[in-house]
């Protein structure tokens, strides 16, 4: 194999040590090799970076190991090509296995050309991420918070859940306050109902009459009081990604152009996506990154089905959840185009396909910098006019219809 560099290093990287391997190639086309170990705290890495500058080192390569990597990447950042690789593209052939050599391996491969860097968003995207990332992790404890409350209502008695659609309301939670003081009578909370939830005051009623113990006041009073935490910290999290998310209101107000994506389902797909699309060959490997590209499985000239590849979890996950939303925005496109693979292939995997189509979009939209544009939910049947018309008329006269069509005047 012919060699790509004069001097690369390949790190094996753990939660308390660094391996480092360094290669130089020297004039007569030899290898040297150089091995030392350094600690991952912030001097250590430090120290490892002056020695690869020292030594005159240009590429580093890693392995993209849980978070471990994360403290090496910020020290080294900017002093050299940095290569994140993905551990499952590096695998060695079986056989001794050490430190040492899983980083020779690695400085080898980068040696030879033979790395494939894994996407590492610039440093404010990835702060964004982090901000979105954790919004998302509060948003799933407030979901299970309320969950528990209700729980806990149920052991109680309270049947509010089977009336009110939204426990959590304004009118909801002035309930759960009353039931919290426990002074007030079934009537006299019914009455704190407002709006379209005033219509069910008599069913309201007997569901609030239930059996609220000292036990139960005291489990709900704890859970009222870290749901108000929770509402405050995303509140002042939305604060923060809006502020983060300025340099990027044009490609927000463009990414809120497609059905089903609001305003926070764009911050995250600029989070996890970033706005620049030159790291991505084409709209295929975005999908394949992301992990909504259909999948693949072919033995012997037949194709069997497949699930779609493993990716990017939050950005799937919001993609699927804009998917759901643009399936029911009536007029367009997305739609149309959901419930027809909703008929063939069924509704779970009609909606990752329509994650799909949000992806390409997304890519094709921040790659040349345009705005989305809605082809109708006519679309696809301008595309095959002829055959969807062929077979319309043929299902009418099969009910004994004669048709006769013609052409309006233009």
């Amino acid at each position: 194999m012919e060699i790509q560099m004069q001097c690369a290093c390949g790190l094996d990287v753990h939660q308390a040590t660094v391996v480092a391997c360094l290669l130089t190639v020297l004039q007569h086309g030899k290898v040297k090799k150089a091995l030392r170990t350094f600690g991952t705290t912030t001097r250590e890495l430090t120290q490892l970076r002056e020695w690869l500058q020292a030594e005159g080192c240009t590429h580093v390569a890693m392995e993209s190991t849980g978070v471990y990597w994360k403290p090496v990447y910020n020290i080294l950042e900017g002093a050299f090509a940095l290569i994140v690789a993905n551990a499952q593209h590096i695998k060695k052939v079986p056989g001794r296995k050490t430190d040492v050599k899983d980083a020779e391996w690695i400085a080898d491969l980068l040696l030879h050309g033979l790395l494939k860097p894994s996407f590492v968003p610039p440093k404010p995207i990835r702060e964004l991420r982090d901000l979105t990332r954790y919004q998302r992790k509060l948003v799933e404890s407030r979901s299970a918070e309320r969950n528990r409350l209700l729980k806990l209502l149920e052991t109680a008695n309270i049947k509010l859940a089977s009336v009110a659609s939204d426990v959590f309301g304004v009118s909801g939670l002035r309930m759960l306050e009353q039931l919290l003081q426990g002074q007030a009578t079934p009537s006299q909370m019914a009455e704190l109902a407002k709006g379209r939830l005033r219509k069910k005051i008599p069913q309201l009623e007997p569901a609030l009459e239930g059996c609220m113990e000292e036990s139960h006041r005291y489990l709900l009073q704890i859970q009222l009081r870290r749901l108000r935490e929770l509402d405050e910290t995303l509140a002042e999290l939305d604060v923060r990604i809006r502020e983060k998310l300025q340099p990027y209101v044009q490609q927000v107000e463009w990414l809120k152009g497609i059905p089903g994506v609001d305003e926070r389902l764009a911050g995250v797909i600029i989070a996890e996506l970033g706005v620049d699309m030159k790291v991505f060959a084409s709209a295929a490997q975005v999908a394949c990154w992301t992990g909504v590209a259909p999948g693949n499985h072919e033995s012997a000239g037949k194709r069997r089905p497949a699930r779609v590849t493993k990716g990017n979890v939050h950005l799937k996950t919001a993609l699927v959840e804009a998917a759901h939303a643009a399936a029911h925005a009536k007029g367009t496109y997305l739609r149309d185009k959901y419930y027809r693979l909703k008929a063939r292939r069924g509704a779970k995997r009609a909606l990752v396909a329509v994650a799909h189509k949000i992806l390409v979009a997304v890519y094709h939209m921040l790659s040349r910098g345009v705005p989305y544009h809605e082809l109708g939910d006519a679309y696809l049947d301008q595309l095959n006019r002829k055959h969807l018309t062929r077979n319309l008329v043929r299902r009418l006269e099969r009910l004994g219809y004669h048709v006769t069509l013609e052409q309006p005047a233009a």
